[in-house]
Order: structure tokens, then sequence, then C-alpha cells
């Protein structure tokens, strides 16, 4: 209902109020703003840009929100259909969900619009006593996980290593922010006497870069596989300059383990991850090598920025015609952006 009720007013205030824009670009998930975004294309005459940045329904279903074969799924997976067919232009937030639209929908222009990070912003020179003394002391090696406490993220396996890692007064977890899963993990901390384990509350976004260069290491978990998924403060993690632990499969780890910026876990792997933590924590030169690297990856390949060039210089060069974008448009653009 929350979301419905969004798309009922976009589609009633964008019908009166917004002035007829060059391009439309519409977020997904939720992907019933696609609702919406067709309503304001036909009604305005513009081009739909149609942002993908987690394929909807199919994360659902992955993280058993949905069933597959049921109403919920069926109409959803029709609504995404209708919204890639009308679509000018499909964006993917990561390269298999842009492989995976491509091979459900051949013939329909995507371009690789990947999140990325404000590399001035997110430096490791952000970095603050005030920031390291409200996470903890010099004595601790203190791992950091900012971002929603929700189901997909698979918090509790952060709490399952710092329970085995409670004995060992090195370690501290701070787990930063919100969600519908935080009060969950704040009862289990309590009944399995973590005191390692500490939360703070949501700080506006301008706090968070010293926060995290405060720490000695970031957390990026996730329940388990989410086709497509790269949680977008992997790049911010690197961005800072300080080490990753990441617990996923997929793109997020792919790109951990291909600039060595980090530790990669399988989700549900409590050992492997307690592993990682201790290694970590006890080879001072591997972390500092680890968040170089993250550090140069995210100067080089992915400052919003420069992400955000490549995107006008594509719309410029292209969004001068009505007609629908071409797929081989896209992929001379996106061989230039890969070879920059």
């Amino acid at each position: 209902m929350n979301y419905l009720s969004f798309v009922a007013s976009a589609s009633l205030f964008g019908s009166f109020i917004l002035d007829a824009p060059d391009f439309l670009v519409v977020e997904s998930p939720p992907l019933f703003l696609g609702i919406a975004g067709l309503w304001l294309r036909w009604w305005k005459n513009v081009k739909l840009i149609f942002n993908v940045s987690d394929l909807w329904p199919e994360s659902a279903i992955e993280l058993g929100i949905v069933k597959r074969d049921g109403l919920a799924a069926r109409i959803s997976y029709w609504l995404e259909k209708v919204c890639y067919q009308r679509a000018w232009l499909i964006t993917g937030q990561s390269k298999s969900i842009v492989e995976n639209i491509r091979g459900r929908f051949p013939g329909r222009p995507v371009f690789h619009l990947s999140n990325g990070v404000d590399t001035t912003v997110f430096s490791p020179d952000r970095r603050t006593e005030t920031a390291r003394a409200l996470l903890g002391s010099d004595g601790q090696f203190i791992f950091v996980y900012a971002g929603l406490h929700g189901k997909a993220q698979g918090l509790i396996q952060i709490l399952q290593a710092a329970c085995t890692l409670k004995g060992d007064p090195r370690f501290r977890f701070v787990l930063i922010g919100d969600g519908p899963e935080k009060a969950r993990l704040k009862k289990l901390v309590n009944e399995w006497g973590l005191l390692n384990v500490r939360f703070l509350d949501p700080m506006p976004h301008q706090k968070i870069p010293e926060i995290l260069a405060a720490a000695d290491a970031i957390l990026v978990p996730l329940v388990g596989n989410i086709t497509g998924a790269v949680p977008s403060k992997l790049y911010e993690a690197m961005a800072v300059g300080r080490p990753l632990i990441v617990v996923a499969s997929g793109e997020g780890a792919q790109i951990v383990k291909e600039y060595r910026a980090g530790f990669t876990v399988e989700p549900n792997d409590i050992n492997g991850l307690v592993e990682s933590l201790r290694k970590l924590s006890e080879d001072g030169e591997l972390a500092k090598v680890f968040g170089q690297n993250g550090r140069n990856t995210a100067v080089r390949n992915f400052d919003r920025r420069e992400i955000f060039q490549r995107f006008t210089q594509f719309l410029t060069e292209n969004g001068s015609s009505s007609a629908p974008v071409k797929p081989g448009q896209v992929d001379s653009l996106q061989t230039l952006c890969n070879g920059r």
C-alpha cells in the first residue's frame, strides 16, 4: 500500500505539475513505480529510462518474499515485461543485471549504469579522532556495517561470528542504521550476551565518510545469492581505503576478488567468516594492501562523476531522436567506456 500510494501521487502530481522533460527516469524497485512511469511517458510524450537497481520480482522470489508460481509474481513479471518493452532505454546497476535483461529480452537497448561513489567525499582523509572514539578504542580491531538492517542483508551472520569471538577483547562490531530486522538483532545480542557488538542509530549521510574511514575494516553481508545485487556500500567502503569482508556471492564478491580489496566469504559460512576476521586483524600489512587496492579501484573505475559523464555523453549523442535506441548504439558506447 505504501508503494502504491506513491504510484498514485507521482502519477497525479506528475501529470499536472511536471513540465515535460527530455527524459523521465524511473527507479526499480519498487517495480510498481513503472505504472506511474508508463502513464507519464504517454501523457507527457517523453523518453522513458527504466533504471533497474535490483531485478524484481526475481530478487523478492529469491528472498522468499514472493512465491514464484504465485499471483503476485505473475503480475510482477507481466509489469516488468511491459516496462522493458515501452522504455526508450533500460539501465542496469550491475553487469549481471544487464546480462539478465539482455538474455530475457533480446533486442532491447540496455546500458550498464553502474553505482558509484564520490571519491572526494568518501576518502581516507575523512578519518577523525571523534569518529574513532565513537566506534571504540585504538586497542580494538573495529568492524563496521553501515546500512539497512533488513532481511536481504543477513546481519545475523555478523552476530554469529561475534558470538564465536566474544571471548577475545580485540574484536568489536559496530552496526549503524535501522530497518525491520534491527529489533530482532538487538534482542539476540542481549540473549547471547554479546558485549563486543554495538548498535548505533542512523546518521546523516555527510557523517558516514568519517565513520567508515575510522573503521579498521568494513563488512558487506548478504543473506544469500541475489541475482544482480551489488550493494552500493561496497563502493563507499573501497573509496575510504578500508579493507572489506564481503559475505556474498555473485558480482559484488567478484569485484572484491578481482581487485584484491578484501576477503570474500560464502553466505552462511560462519567458520569462514570468523577465519577472515581473524586473518585481517592479525595481518596489518595485508589489511593496508587491501585498503589501498580498494581506494585505487574506486577512483579508477567507480567514480560517480566519471560514470555520470559517460551516461550524459550517451544521452547527448542519442537523445535527440524520438526513435528507440538501437542495441548497437549502446554496445559501441560501452566499448568506449570500458576502454577509458
